[in-house]
């Protein structure tokens, strides 16, 4: 089902989409909504599990760069970096940060993840799940109070249960929230 969404649908969308930016980025938050279900659906257990975020949930103002080395963070709270990194130590998983399309398929490569956690936009997201199948892969589309690229967030409570739908019941700290 997941090649059939991906492979047929994604391209037909996006082609469709091509008559108006919100529909095409409506299509695309579709077409995340569908692999998620059918990736959770397949309850696909994983030891090697990338967390892979965008550079744009770095606060804008930070003079710390965590494009190479996200664990250069200072961790201030100004941003919701400091928290992932703690997710991500909790739960045992790769963390990296891409700048776009091609790092990020980069990361992949080089890193060589049995499944991934995914944060971006719809475009970004869309793409990349298509691009690398047939990889598992939870997409969370991040969210964008001060438009693109800039200064966005990520429900840590949806990053949590992504984390536990590959790897088990690890003890993560905060509230369960059923849906990703």
């Amino acid at each position: 089902m997941r090649a059939v969404l991906l492979k047929v649908v994604y391209p037909l969308f996006m082609f469709l989409g091509g008559l108006s930016r919100d529909w095409k980025e409506r299509l695309q938050a579709a077409i995340i909504r569908l692999n998620n279900k059918l990736v959770l659906a397949e309850r696909v257990q994983v030891k090697r599990l990338l967390l892979l975020l965008p550079h744009c949930l770095q606060i804008d103002e930070c003079k710390i760069r965590i494009t190479r080395n996200i664990y250069n963070c200072a961790r201030c709270g100004k941003c919701e970096i400091r928290d992932i990194i703690a997710i991500a130590d909790q739960s045992g998983v790769q963390l990296s940060v891409a700048t776009g399309g091609n790092l990020a398929r980069r990361i992949v490569k080089d890193l060589r993840p049995d499944a991934i956690v995914a944060v971006a936009c719809e475009r970004d997201l869309s793409s990349g799940i298509a691009d690398s199948y047939p990889m598992p892969i939870l997409g969370i589309i991040n969210e964008r109070p001060f438009g693109p690229c800039m200064n966005t967030s990520v429900s840590l409570a949806a990053l949590k249960n992504a984390i536990q739908a590959f790897i088990g019941d690890v003890p993560l700290p905060g509230p369960k929230v059923p849906n990703i």
